[in-house]
């Protein structure tokens, strides 16, 4: 199946890598046909709901999250274009909410997130996408 364009949701985990090392693969390989794919990257950040200083929390995942998106550019070719999006909200909602405003025909994501105490979290994230996602999502184990 040929592709246009392709959404990678990335949050650092070792699977969302395996899942970008795979986007990337199909890109590369309808890289010679008429209208190659494509591939576009997604890091959906969240901000904590608690009180403290508020300032101070956001500005640290605020870094966390560009360091995400800097770690996935450090993965992919240099020969690719690749679009990187950094925005914060629900990962779910954002992920497939981005996917229709790009028109994105596959979305790209793993199976679980970052860590025993996001798994659940994350795993939920990719059961959402898989389930209200108006488009193919290639989920990567």
């Amino acid at each position: 199946m040929l592709f246009t364009k392709i959404l990678v949701a990335y949050d650092g985990s070792n699977l969302s890598k395996k899942a970008l090392k795979r986007a990337v693969e199909l890109v590369q390989e309808q890289s010679h046909s008429l209208h190659p794919p494509r591939l576009e990257i997604i890091h959906v950040y969240a901000l904590p709901t608690f009180i403290g200083s508020e300032y101070a929390v956001n500005t640290d995942y605020i870094e966390a999250a560009e360091t995400t998106i800097e770690e996935a550019k450090s993965l992919i070719p240099s020969t690719l274009n690749v679009k990187f999006t950094l925005t914060r909200g629900q990962p779910a909602y954002t992920i497939l909410s981005h996917a229709e405003e790009i028109e994105c025909d596959l979305i790209v994501m793993g199976s679980r997130g970052l860590g025993k105490i996001r798994e659940f979290f994350l795993g939920s994230v990719s059961h959402n996408v898989v389930q209200q996602a108006k488009v193919p999502v290639l989920i990567v184990k």
